[in-house]
């Protein structure tokens, strides 16, 4: 190759021909054949047999025999994606409703064309963002993305970059953003910028590697190997890749996984991190000044405020709080889930409910629910979804950007450890069919409509509240509509005050009831789990499938299905038996029940595949499909 004079660049001129796809590598002092750290795509030996041909359809071959290891992919001449959306603006911050989703477990065919298909749902539910878990190159397949290789490059099992374009340019004809989760703090072995300088000696980054730390600097927080942030060529690199992806793909903004880690040092607070946060900050809002750039820090108070008052965003997470509420346990506040009560100025917090690293709601609620009233079950099904509608209307009109894991909306109660944290999960969208998840999905949408209609409510009013204790209460005063919310996340009937800003008539939101107020400091009885959300005018009823008296009466359910070794029976109390039926209509078990409403029923031993369970009480029969699953 060519040689600068300093002696700091390399370079060969070849001749391609247009429209013709190439496979290349760099061999480095003829040892070490690496693909370009900078593809925008790249061949796997490994992993590119597992890409369907309906989501990359005549990928290029890979040259066996001729060489080993990684190949970056050159397409001089490709047609180029004609976008059909050149001005789209994304929702302010305090506007952005995020949809969170791993493109695996989100849709069977994995897809960036089934992820198209399926943008009306999402519209219909209210979300204007969504952000995908990584899908820059990962090590292997199936994968929550966190392993990255090859930063600049699409990672292929989830379709091309023109299909990419396409859901990018989609979403935006439907007024959605699309934020791209990205991961700087480590890479995983296969990254080339490892394997240029590496230490087989001691198995770990070489001390002169340029964009490595050797060896981790904060322990505590090690995955993968650590990048050295306070080094340029670090600098440059993460500012080379972040250009990119704004600009060829056009995405809206990034969410930059564990910036704590980002300094060489094992702190909560750090000028040298927020200056190196800052200077990236500054070189995507130079390119996008709209970018919405969100950092899951988790550290010091202080520094955060910093940064949001710098223009990022930063994760907050308070699940375990609405988790207990849901599960009506009382040592639940919502606080910290709002930004003022953290003394931040700008509405930077975005909280959430559930993410992808935090176990479901609704398993802790099927899990752990508060069980002392047995008229009122959090560990049923209408109940315990009852009390998620009432955690969605605090989690998501609390002022200030929110977000939603995926399928949150229908009560997805698969365990984050069903079978291990990262491994596939079912994709259940036969949810949307039980009525008293529709119900949740239309609720939880009747929550985003109502915010997204009434900005000057909901965003730019005075707010108020009090989040803790089991009844909960916020206000928002504004000087053309005010709003009162109240919940009661205790499993007993409990007195409200609902503090109302005026006297008149008020109208709640979901049943369209009015009362007339003469004492604003009046209280208000609350059933368990019970909400409201009062209007001082009048808005048109929102759209629910099930009505509340309706939930009584709604069908049972098995779960956990896929099962292990048992399963629970939610159905209302009655005397009769339950049999379990392979599929050659054998009975391989049978139980008596015991006439209460959630029963276990253990089957030990039995092996994995397909069975029907049949229901035979007093209250008619009905039949399950289960699947046992190791």
């Amino acid at each position: 190759m060519n040689k600068s004079v300093d002696g700091q660049r390399f370079w060969l001129q070849i001749s391609v021909t247009p429209g013709q796809t190439y496979a290349y590598q760099y061999w480095i002092d003829g040892a070490i054949k690496i693909a370009d750290p900078f593809a925008e795509l790249i061949l796997d030996p490994g992993a590119d047999a597992g890409i369907p041909a309906g989501t990359w359809p005549g990928l290029h071959p890979y040259p066996t025999g001729k060489t080993t290891g990684f190949c970056a992919l050159l397409r001089p001449g490709k047609t180029e994606y004609v976008w059909k959306n050149t001005n789209f603006a994304p929702p302010g911050k305090a506007d952005l409703i995020i949809y969170e989703l791993l493109v695996r477990d989100f849709i069977a065919a994995r897809n960036y064309q089934a992820l198209i298909d399926t943008l009306g749902y999402l519209q219909r539910l209210g979300i204007n963002a969504i952000e995908l878990m990584p899908n820059n190159e990962f090590e292997n397949n199936e994968s929550w993305g966190y392993n990255p290789s090859f930063h600049m490059a699409l990672d292929k099992y989830y379709g091309t970059p023109e299909k990419f374009k396409e859901f990018v340019d989609s979403c935006h004809s439907k007024g959605i953003a699309v934020i791209a989760d990205m991961v700087f703090n480590h890479a995983f072995g296969q990254s080339p910028l490892l394997a240029m300088y590496w230490d087989s000696a001691n198995n770990r980054p070489a001390a002169n590697n340029p964009w490595f730390n050797a060896v981790c600097p904060h322990p505590a927080y090690c995955w993968g190997y650590d990048f050295n942030h306070e080094s340029p060529a670090t600098e440059d690199f993460m500012d080379r890749v972040t250009t990119f992806w704004m600009q060829e793909y056009r995405i809206d903004g990034i969410r930059f996984d564990f910036t704590k880690g980002m300094v060489n040092a094992q702190t909560d607070f750090s000028v040298v991190r927020q200056n190196l946060l800052k200077r990236m900050g500054d070189t995507i809002w130079a390119i996008n000044p709209n970018a919405h750039l969100i950092l899951e820090h988790w550290c010091n108070n202080n520094e955060e405020k910093i940064l949001s008052d710098y223009g990022f965003m930063l994760w907050g997470n308070q699940t375990y709080n609405f988790h207990q509420a849901a599960a009506g346990h009382s040592q639940s506040n919502f606080s910290w889930a709002y930004h003022g009560s953290r003394g931040w100025s700008q509405p930077g917090l975005v909280s959430y409910p559930e993410s992808h690293d935090e176990e479901r709601l609704m398993y802790e609620v099927n899990t752990y629910g508060n069980q002392s009233n047995p008229n009122h079950n959090p560990r049923s099904l209408a109940t315990g979804l009852g009390r998620a509608e009432a955690v969605n209307l605090f989690a998501y009109l609390i002022p200030g950007p929110r977000m939603v894991w995926m399928f949150g909306e229908l009560g997805y109660d698969v365990s984050i450890n069903n079978p291990c944290r990262v491994c596939n999960k079912p994709i259940l969208w036969n949810y949307y069919q039980v009525p008293e998840r529709r119900r949740l999905y239309d609720v939880t949408a009747a929550i985003f409509n109502v915010r997204r209609a009434h900005p000057a409510t909901f965003r730019d009013g005075t707010f108020s509240h009090s989040l803790a204790g089991n009844v909960k209460r916020m206000i928002f005063n504004s000087p053309g509509m005010d709003a009162v919310v109240l919940g009661n996340f205790a499993v007993t009937t409990q007195s409200a005050i609902p503090a109302f800003t005026k006297v008149g008539t008020w109208y709640e939101y979901f049943t369209g009831d009015s009362i007339v107020v003469t004492d604003p400091t009046a209280s208000l009885s609350l059933a368990p789990g019970g909400y409201r959300l009062y209007t001082s005018e009048k808005l048109a009823k929102p759209q629910i499938t099930l009505s509340a008296p309706e939930l009584a009466a709604a069908a049972s359910r098995v779960f956990p299905n896929p099962a292990l070794d048992g399963f629970w029976l939610d159905r209302p109390a009655a005397k009769g038996q339950v049999e379990l039926v392979d599929a050659q209509g054998r009975v391989l078990r049978r139980w008596m029940r015991a006439g209460s409403d959630l029963e276990h029923f253990d089957f030990g031993g039995l092996p994995a595949g397909w069975y029907v369970l049949n229901v035979q009480d007093e209250l008619g029969s009905e039949r399950h499909t289960l699947q046992v699953q190791y």
